[in-house]
């Protein structure tokens, strides 16, 4: 929700306390010997639990060092390494751990969220007024402080404290939006609108809470059709949030942050979002982790979580954190079609398709069940299926859209592959005629006839249109290297597919053409040698007997003459 490169500095003190639970398994050896006195079972416990953390599996990492902890019990850091773990993986043992790092900024947060589940308003305010500013706790400690103010009843208490940061700071927006909730919680509508409007300003509707939340307050003063306005945009196109905007309609007249404890939850849903798209995903996961304790159905800290993990390569642990998401949900059809990826990532393709076909059940005007439905069988070479699921996605679709060339492409892919080449190309063009600049399209069209050895001259122009906008991706030189080579410009190609072969060393295509290249300006040994190593490369079905013919036809050439001295 933060737009800025300061998010970097205000996340140090988290990302440095993270480091501790989330280094890699070599450096946990060298710190590991540092940090304890050496006993092999309390250091074995120890890099168990780094191992573990950098897993993310923070059950078993916050077992290990509690076992650790036990040889020696005072030590600063494997009290955080075991604290942190404890807190991500929501044991509540944290809390015990929280109470001997006072210095820890993050064990403050949880001990003043303690507090005020316990509705212990004034201890949490105490709490969160005494952490230094400097840091997440700069941006915030003010927001954590005016939530216990307001549950204690104070709301122009939490309002005066945060209007100096609403009025003039880079991160009014953010500020704004809190005061708007503590108004609108308290029923100063005046005072609400002024800050919506703020937030409308500062942060806009692209996002989906920020929308949502702002959607709530027009459908709640009985502006339906502006409420309506505010979430049409997150409908536009292909895209997943189309299949959430109906529900959040008809959630709209629901206040979204109902009680403080809720608004605190949203503090670190802010500043965890803002991290998330700094790559911060360590603080940011903390952050969730305590956002979700204080707002266990909190469904957008929930799916941004899931969206860490499946970044870092953990759909299970992804899968994890969506399980508690029920039908109820206006984000439910975000949540189902965000699990059935995870589950194909996971390997449970099967189970992966019987949610999508569900989900398009559910969503009869949504093609975007079907487009997923189709890039699954897709990666699988399951092209004719693919062809069937993007059919009946282009038969959703409501007309003919520029945003809508992904499902074109992506069917024109499905049925080069199927060798059905009339209908991949009419795909391909059509795609071109929605969006005419997209380079994945011009680079896949042209490299086609280039292959095909048609067109030669548009083909060309098409890749050269496509490595203006993209002059380092790699299989886009590819294809430039590989329409001049077929145009008799070996030397320049030549050029082009080395590059290529450097910036994507284990393509086994790229390579297999760099193979051409050399043979055609006669370097014989090192053509056969580039054919051979494309094949260690797992290429596709057809790449693979193209390579292997070639590497046949070299070996029946006659060997030449030795020269006479």
């Amino acid at each position: 929700m933060i737009a800025t490169s300061r998010v970097l500095l205000l996340g140090l003190s988290l990302l440095s306390a993270c480091a501790a639970a989330g280094a890699a398994p070599d450096v946990a050896r060298q710190k590991g010997a540092d940090i304890l006195q050496p006993n092999s079972g309390a250091t074995g416990a120890y890099l168990q639990g780094r191992f573990a953390a950098t897993e993310q599996n923070q059950t078993v990492a916050a077992r290990a060092f509690g076992q650790a902890l036990t040889a020696d019990p005072t030590n600063p850091e494997l009290l955080r390494s075991a604290f942190l773990a404890n807190l991500l993986s929501g044991r509540p043992e944290a809390v015990t751990l929280a109470r001997k790092l006072p210095e820890v900024a993050e064990a403050q947060f949880l001990l003043g969220d303690t507090d005020a589940l316990a509705g212990r308003w004034q201890q949490a305010e105490q709490r969160f007024s005494a952490l230094p500013r400097q840091g997440l706790t700069q941006l915030l400690g003010p927001l954590l402080v005016a939530w216990t103010q307001q549950g204690g009843g104070r709301t122009e208490a939490a309002l005066t404290g945060l209007r100096p940061y609403a009025d003039g700071t880079r991160f009014r927006g953010v500020y704004a939006l809190h005061m708007a909730l503590i108004a609108d919680q308290a029923g100063r509508g005046a005072e609400a609108e002024r800050y919506y409007r703020v937030v409308r300003t500062d942060l806009g509707t692209s996002n989906i809470r920020i929308a949502a939340i702002l959607a709530s307050w027009e459908q709640r003063q009985g502006r339906s059709a502006a409420a309506r306005e505010t979430l049409a945009p997150l409908s536009d196109g292909q895209d997943e949030l189309s299949l959430v905007v109906p529900a959040l309609l008809a959630h709209a007249a629901s206040r979204p942050v109902p009680t403080a404890v809720d608004g605190m939850a949203e503090a670190y849903l802010a500043v965890a979002a803002a991290l998330r798209q700094q790559d911060a995903a360590d603080p940011a996961q903390l952050l969730l982790r305590l956002a979700l304790d204080l707002r266990p159905d909190f469904t957008a800290a929930a799916l941004l979580m899931a969206g860490i993990q499946e970044s870092s390569h953990h759909p299970d642990a992804a899968l994890a954190a969506l399980s508690g998401i029920g039908a109820g949900d206006p984000m439910f059809g975000l949540v189902r079609l965000s699990r059935a990826r995870l589950l194909e990532q996971e390997g449970r393709s099967d189970q992966a398709m019987v949610e999508l076909a569900a989900l398009a059940k559910a969503y009869p005007d949504s093609p975007v069940p079907d487009i997923q439905q189709g890039d699954i069988l897709r990666s699988k070479n399951r092209y004719k299926e693919a062809i069937a699921a993007y059919d009946r996605a282009v038969a959703r679709l409501a007309g003919p859209r520029r945003d809508a060339w992904p499902v074109y492409y992506a069917r024109g892919v499905a049925h080069e592959r199927a060798r059905q080449w009339p209908e991949a190309e009419a795909d391909l063009q059509h795609a071109l005629q929605l969006s005419p600049d997209q380079p994945f399209v011009l680079n896949y069209l042209g490299y086609t006839w280039a292959d095909r050895g048609t067109r030669l001259a548009e083909a060309r122009k098409m890749i050269e249109r496509a490595s203006a906008q993209r002059p380092d991706d790699g299989a886009i030189l590819d294809s430039l290297g590989w329409v001049m080579l077929r145009q008799g410009e070996t030397s320049g190609a030549l050029g082009f597919l080395e590059r290529a072969v450097n910036l994507e060393p284990e393509d086994a295509a790229i390579n297999a053409h760099l193979g051409d290249a050399y043979w055609e300006v006669g370097r014989k040994l090192e053509a056969t040698f580039q054919w051979r190593r494309a094949l260690t490369l797992k290429p596709d079905p057809d790449d693979r007997a193209r390579i292997e013919k070639r590497l046949h036809e070299v070996a029946e050439l006659p060997v030449p003459a030795a020269r006479a001295n």
